[in-house]
């Protein structure tokens, strides 16, 4: 999570000697941001996966599994890469777009940045809304309060533990995060005696396959996204490490999508094989994370009581991240509009701003109830693979810093994986 390492580490070494000495060996350090950035990721978007790469068969799902780790690290490593290649070492994303880019790009960078993250947080607002509402019904029997009040307790509740300070934050994170990963494992694991494979004998046309994939990819790009957090990540890396931080930035992020291949995939294909295609189209029609549709409809009282505790737990641990992402590129699009305007502005009020803007839209797309699948699809999967996928290969081709990295596969690899989410949504606007 954004500057947990502040939280967990000594930075009493400034000798050259124990940088390098600390850079080349993998530290518990290490080890919180690997978990820190496998918090953010592990949200809305791992709840809501199995539904749409379920409903597309078996073998779809055997080549996201395929091609989502490569995806993932390589996205994120060059988006860290991106905001290391700064002159200035306390520069964070927005300062960085604007010193690569110029004002007006960066600018407009910016502004897409935020556009990348805040989508996410009105999901969480619908999504939380949704499983704390279907928990009260379904497991404890009684009956939820009206959905502009449940609504605005849950989103409040969120935003407490942010505006008492980072310091709290961190400690309720790491307080998730842990079993949280626990919990994730052992369901997917119960789940097993109830697999099905009458599904792997299926073989779905090459139309039909194409198709699938295509249209699930900007689900991958959101469920295995911890951009929001690789900014604050990448400048922490900096000041500890220096000269070596690129290396080590690459080392914790190739561990983090690793992690995240195992346990997010796993996952999915658990929950996948354990339920019917008809069962995956209710629960997307009930716009219900898939833990709390298991709860529903499976017997097990584990499964009953635990699937909307691991859903609730994924939603806040990763909602901390991600509106810390989302506080960072609206507080620079207002403060970079105020220097432009010859205007100076107080952080402090703009800092107020923001938390009061994030509380009322999250209310109002909460008790409004969208289509959960729907903005993934529409609005966070394509902008996301905007900012993390595309705009650093165009850094590439074009920031004389970045320039070390061209010539490479897998730059053109993650160009047509990013071009492929954004085109997703030109599909089903056609179609």
């Amino acid at each position: 999570m954004k500057n947990e390492i502040t939280a967990n580490t000594d930075l009493s070494a400034n000798t050259s000697e124990s940088t390098e000495l600390s850079a080349q060996t993998w530290n518990k350090v290490d080890t919180t941001w690997v978990l820190s950035l496998f918090g953010t990721a592990v949200g809305a978007g791992i709840l809501f996966l199995p539904i749409n790469a379920g409903l597309g068969g078996f073998w779809p799902l055997v080549m996201m599994a395929i091609i989502v780790g490569p995806m993932t690290y390589l996205a994120h490593r060059n988006l860290s890469r991106f905001v290391l290649s700064s002159k200035n070492p306390n520069a964070d994303i927005t300062d960085v777009v604007e010193e690569h880019f110029g004002t007006g790009a960066g600018k407009l960078i910016t502004l897409l940045y935020f556009f990348a993250i805040y989508p996410i947080l009105l999901i969480y607002g619908v999504s939380i809304t949704n499983t704390v509402e279907s928990f009260m019904i379904h497991q404890l029997g009684m009956a939820a309060p009206a959905r502009w009040l449940l609504s605005i307790v849950l989103i409040m509740g969120m935003m407490s533990v942010m505006i008492a300070g980072e310091k709290l934050m961190l400690k309720v994170t790491q307080f998730l995060v842990y079993p949280l990963v626990v919990i994730l494992a052992g369901m997917s694991l119960y789940l097993i005696p109830g697999w099905n494979f009458s599904a792997i004998s299926q073989a779905p046309s090459a139309f039909d396959f194409t198709t699938t994939l295509w249209l699930t990819i900007p689900v991958l790009v959101f469920a295995f996204n911890h951009s929001p957090a690789v900014s604050s990540f990448a400048m922490k890396q900096r000041e500890q490490y220096g000269k070596d931080a690129v290396a080590k930035s690459d080392a914790i992020l190739k561990r983090t999508s690793a992690m995240l291949l195992g346990f997010v995939m796993f996952f999915v294909f658990s929950v996948v094989l354990s339920l019917t295609p008809e069962m995956l189209a209710d629960a997307k029609a009930q716009n219900l994370p898939i833990l709390s549709y298991l709860a529903n409809v499976h017997g097990s009282p584990l499964i009953e009581y635990f699937g909307p505790i691991v859903a609730f737990v994924a939603i806040v641990s990763s909602f901390f991240g991600h509106y810390l992402g989302a506080r960072e590129g609206m507080n620079g699009i207002i403060m970079k509009q105020a220097k432009a305007m010859g205007k100076k502005v107080d952080e402090k009020q703009v800092n107020l701003f923001t938390i009061g803007f994030m509380i009322v839209t999250l209310w109002i797309v909460a008790i409004i109830n969208p289509s959960v699948l729907g903005m993934i699809e529409d609005l966070g999967g394509p902008i996301i693979a905007t900012i993390l996928f595309l705009m650093p290969m165009y850094a590439i081709k074009r920031v004389p810093a970045m320039a070390k990295y061209q010539g490479t596969i897998a730059n053109v690899f993650i160009t047509c994986m990013g071009l492929v989410a954004i085109s997703a949504i030109l599909f089903k606007l056609i179609a």
